[in-house]
């Protein structure tokens, strides 16, 4: 059922916990105690990039605020000063009411920033003047357009003198110039024939089809004016590749040697293997591009990233996996030293995967975070010894910074948004007690919006190994009551259910509803050692699904409020995958499934999909070679035994797990006489992200549970 927005509007109005401006349908906070909800979710600011002025005084990050007539978000930038003569006292200020990708100028006293000047992403600055204690944060300048390129700015990073920037554009590679570029873009937009002729692979990625254009890598010097010239010179000549990544790198992709002299940057080249590859490389190149990109991990088939030189510029450390086309092996930290050539692992006895490092002032501790046992903290790593320590505690680190040791966090949990803390790196005990929270965003909304209470739990899953899971209590939970259950399933499969808060498939939305909701990290899941993740290998609808039978008993045998009668099963991608398979093997206990974006026959996915890598990894090679593995666990080929009714979600510009599975999968449960419902969104990809679709997603998922799990639900056949 597709609810027009008209009566998307007049439901929620209906609802007691929801509001809405009449002309706009744009939700009105309610101010009374109610259960947390979509209205709640949707409206809240998202705090995150977290960048720690280089004397460690102020801290600036970006908030997300929701303009839900607009249907999209809107990014503010906020300064925050951390001094004890402040002390949080007057809040933060926003300096910039629009704006991206904030950072700190050399000096501290200037922000850089991407937002658009005529339609066009360009790099500005933001001076913020001396007051008599500090920064003037309440009287601010006029920002000063840096950049003017006529393409848009895809993502940047400063020297360290702050003389030179780093500047990642779109380009044809056969072009010489930016002007090019734009010439042949407005061209083909102007020309009445829509087709497009491919011969290579990616033909498309993520949510995009490819045309041709190159992430490239330039460089740009500051004038004596503090701007960019039109035209900055090419770093990345003669790589046929992405800098950063598609769809999602960033700037931890490319950096600068300590004495600005050379930029390293990972890619991998594309050639005509770019779809079932993930040979990236690490590349060093001069700055002032007197020469081409020098290869310094070519010897590694596997992925290579993260480039960051050490302090004196002796050391390179980067990222590094061991296993040939696989996306999901344990990143080690390398040391390369680059006057001999020698590398060596840094931390061979950690057995978790860290992402993008930095690098404390004197050069003897990395800092990264990583998924461990469900939650996702901060650790410092010993560039010596590769000892390993845990700063924070439960919860999750979504980005970090550090001055000194000062360390600056973006932080939630599975109960609290993002917020901003502060933490002394000297005193940090893995416990979290010693962080400081310095901003409250949220606070008033969270006062009423009442929240569920969840607790991790561990049980014994396949072979008797220790699996990790965790129960949200449904809102006003008493004591003695039976509740209906959300079981989800989360996606990757190497994407853990961990203690985090989320803006899709939130707990805290069902456990809203009067839901009980139980999640399960089984065999595959990151965060419990790299065995555990490799188990899975062309196993994924074998141990996973037993994790998840034992987890489901486990749950029911330790939280006695859980209506085993009354549950139904939900999950996305890799979780609607198994939504799929259990609707065939495992359909039982359930009363009804969502699937969101999920695989239906696992033969066709691997000509359908884009990242052939995954498939290949995961299945053990390709399909016409071993079409065996791929028909083990085949959700298609159970269609006979499916019973329960599902809601099928699947969106027109998904282009990893496309369309066609979701419809495929809809015409088989119409055609068995199943129950069912499809929800489609023809502008979303493997995400919903628009604001009144994410509203209008979780009231038609809502709407399903409750029909189904209701106490006077048809019966399942």
């Amino acid at each position: 059922m597709k609810l027009t927005f008209a009566a998307l509007v007049l439901a929620l109005a209906a609802t007691p916990a929801w509001a809405a401006e009449p002309s706009t349908g744009t939700p009105v906070e309610n101010r009374s105690a109610h259960a947390f909800n979509i209205r709640d979710l949707a409206m809240m600011d998202r705090v995150s990039d977290a960048q720690l002025s280089p004397d460690g005084r102020y801290a600036a990050f970006s908030v997300r605020s929701t303009d839900y007539a607009a249907n999209k978000g809107v990014n503010a930038i906020y300064v925050l000063d951390l001094s004890e003569r402040d002390s949080g006292r007057n809040g933060p200020a926003k300096v910039l009411a629009k704006g991206s990708s904030a950072r700190w100028s050399v000096d501290g006293h200037s922000l850089y920033y991407v937002a658009p000047a005529d339609g066009v992403a360009q790099l500005w600055r933001l001076d913020l003047g001396e007051g008599k204690n500090g920064l003037s944060l309440q009287t601010l300048s006029t920002p000063t357009q840096i950049s003017h390129g006529i393409l848009d700015l895809g993502d940047y990073k400063l020297s360290p003198d702050g003389k030179s920037a780093l500047l990642s554009y779109g380009v044809f590679t056969d072009c010489a110039d930016l002007a090019c570029t734009k010439e042949r873009i407005d061209g083909a937009a102007q020309g009445k024939a829509s087709g497009k002729v491919y011969d290579k692979l990616f033909i498309r990625h993520w949510d995009t089809w490819a045309d041709g254009r190159r992430n490239q890598l330039f460089i740009a010097r500051f004038d004596v004016d503090g701007k960019l010239p039109v035209e900055p010179a090419l770093l990345s000549r003669d790589i046929d590749g992405d800098i950063p990544s598609k769809p999602d790198g960033d700037n931890n992709e490319f950096s600068f040697s300590p004495d600005g002299q050379t930029v390293y940057f990972d890619v991998r080249i594309a050639g005509n293997s770019e779809a079932w590859s993930t040979n990236f490389d690490v590349y060093a190149v001069p700055a002032d591009g007197s020469a081409v990109p020098r290869n310094l991990t070519a010897e590694n088939r596997a992925w290579d990233a993260s480039p960051l030189a050490s302090p004196d510029g002796k050391t390179l450390y980067y990222l590094a996996m061991k296993a040939v086309g696989s996306e999901s092996d344990r990143f080690a930290i390398m040391a390369l030293d680059l006057a001999s050539g020698q590398k060596r692992e840094v931390d061979p006895d950690w057995d978790r995967s860290p992402g993008s490092l930095s690098i404390s002032a004197d050069g003897k501790t990395l800092y990264a975070t990583a998924d461990d046992n469900g939650q996702r903290p901060l650790f410092a790593i010993d560039t010596a010894s590769g000892k390993v320590a845990k700063l924070t505690g439960e919860g999750n680190v979504g980005s970090f910074s550090l001055a000194g040791k000062r360390l600056l966090l973006a932080h939630d949990d599975l109960r609290h948004p993002a917020d901003i803390y502060t933490l002394d790196a000297s005193h940090a005990d893995g416990t979290g007690r010693s962080m400081k929270q310095v901003t409250h965003f949220n606070a008033a909304q969270l006062k009423v919006a009442k929240l569920g209470e969840y607790e991790f739990f561990n049980y014994k899953g396949w072979n008797d190994e220790s699996v990790q899971g965790y129960v949200v209590k449904p809102v006003d939970y008493k004591r003695g009551r039976k509740y209906p259950v959300a079981f989800i399933i989360h996606g990757g499969p190497q994407s853990p259910s961990g203690n985090t808060w989320g803006y899709r498939w939130n707990p805290q939305t069902y456990a809203g509803q009067g839901f009980a909701v139980v999640a399960v990290n089984f065999h595959g899941t990151p965060g419990f050692g790299q065995k555990f993740v490799d188990s899975i290998a062309n196993d994924w609808g074998g141990k996973p699904l037993d994790d998840l039978k034992a987890g489901w008993r486990a749950a029911l045998n330790k939280y006695t409020f859980l209506d085993a009668n009354r549950a139904c099963a939900l999950g996305a991608s890799y979780g609607g995958y198994m939504v799929y398979w259990i609707a065939g093997v495992w359909n039982q206990p359930w009363k009804c499934f969502v699937a969101h974006d999920g695989v239906f026959d696992t033969r066709e996915m691997y000509y359908d999909t884009e990242e052939l890598w995954s498939e290949e990894d995961g299945y053990g090679g390709t399909q016409y070679e071993h079409p065996e593995n791929y028909e083990k666990f085949n959700p298609i080929n159970h269609v006979k035994d499916w019973r329960v009714p599902m809601l099928v979600v699947h969106s027109g510009n998904d282009f990893r797990i496309p369309i066609t599975q979701g419809l495929a999968a809809f015409t088989a449960l119409q055609r068995r006489g199943i129950p069912s419902q499809l929800l489609t969104f023809p502008d979303e990809n493997h995400w919903v992200l628009k604001p009144q679709n994410s509203v209008q997603w979780h009231e038609t998922v809502n709407a399903w549970l409750k029909k189904w799990t209701a106490k006077d639900a048809p019966a399942v056949p």
